[in-house]
């Protein structure tokens, strides 16, 4: 079952373009809205980070060559299960493994292809599972999690080329583009990008929580919230920037070998309709903002949202904040309205091995 979307927040339309190092913005118009106010709970929630993941990622960045386990952290997903009366079933893609999530009573009227975040380095299907069962309630679709190739083993690339796999997969099983939606952070965006140059068809919609968009981390360090994230060091983005350009030369063999560019450096012309969240406090609202301005000085539509003083994708805590649950209920409304139920020229997807169709 789906629920309301949240009474009507504060405008941000008008609102300047994000200054800062890089490249100069034009100044644009993007659609924002700022939802005030934390919770008690968001407020307790973000102190607890600040004192406890926080310092760890601090020392991360000053010492990443060290073998830490990150899949730990994977393994904490044992606790998340999803909501009651989801089902999940295994997919397989060609490098990766992938899975189907099914709340209870969905349809196949469209499906959202779900790339999960934690910088490249850790987190899966695991932790994400319960999140994307709320997803699945709230958009009333399927959804297909893929569980890609990450750092140090693999590059950014080769999480690309699996979510692309994820897509196919998507496409084979008899989803048209027009039924589609897909969300995550980074991979959000590059992936409709990578469609376009391979002649892919473009997706539905996009839905971005928290993305990071600029590798390089000037903008994000000169930024007041460098010092204000509760979880994101500004030490830990300039390490990741640094490990993925450093994993990427050593594999680039030729000097034709394909480019990897931020979202923001791509032509942004023609992208999907696009959904972005982000909480005020965070490290990588700039991120957010830029790429909001991007899309929209590039034609695209582009909603903003800004939720006060929350934590990096917090939405994730639904269990917890209340927040968190009016921002899942806007990303339903959002997939819902971008592909509606029955839509011209839908079609039922064909029952395959691992669909839950």
């Amino acid at each position: 079952m789906t629920t309301t979307p949240p009474s009507e927040p504060g405008d941000l339309d008008g609102c300047a373009a994000p200054h800062g190092p890089g490249v100069p913005l034009r100044p644009t118009q993007v659609r924002g809205r700022h939802f005030p106010g934390a919770s008690v709970q968001a407020q307790l929630l973000a102190r607890s980070l600040q004192l406890t993941l926080r310092p760890v990622l601090s020392l991360w960045a000053r010492a990443s060559g060290l073998p830490w386990p990150t899949n730990l952290i994977e393994s904490v997903g044992n606790l998340l299960p999803p909501i009651e009366g989801t089902r999940c079933r295994p997919a397989t893609l060609p490098h990766c493994g992938a899975l189907w999530v099914q709340a209870r009573d969905v349809g196949a009227d469209r499906v959202v292809l779900y790339l999960h975040g934690g910088a490249f380095l850790c987190c899966g299907l695991r932790t994400h599972r319960r999140l994307v069962s709320r997803i699945s309630a709230e958009a009333q679709a399927p959804v297909l999690m893929v569980d890609y190739r990450m750092l140090p083993t693999h590059t950014i690339d080769d999480a690309i080329d699996d979510s692309i796999d994820g897509y196919r997969l998507l496409l084979a099983t008899g989803y048209r583009p027009e039924q589609i939606v897909i969300a995550g952070g980074y991979l959000s965006f590059m992936v409709p990008l990578r469609l376009r140059d391979e002649g892919l068809p473009a997706p539905a919609a996009v839905v971005a929580l928290s993305p990071l968009t600029e590798l390089d981390p000037a903008r994000k360090l000169a930024h007041p919230n460098a010092d204000r994230c509760a979880l994101l060091p500004a030490t830990a983005a300039a390490e990741l920037s640094r490990l993925a350009r450093r994993l990427e030369a050593h594999r680039a063999t030729s000097p034709y070998t394909r480019a990897r560019l931020c979202p923001i450096e791509h032509d942004l012309r023609g992208m999907p309709p696009t959904l972005i969240q982000v909480g005020s406090d965070e490290l990588l609202l700039p991120d957010a903002e830029t790429m909001a301005h991007r899309l929209t000085e590039a034609g695209s539509y582009c909603e903003l949202q800004i939720w006060d003083r929350q934590v990096h994708v917090f939405q994730a805590a639904a269990d917890l904040l209340p927040e968190s649950r009016r921002a899942i209920a806007e990303i339903g409304h959002f997939i819902r309205s971008m592909v509606p139920a029955r839509a011209p020229g839908a079609v039922r997807p064909q029952k395959t091995p691992g669909c839950p169709a």
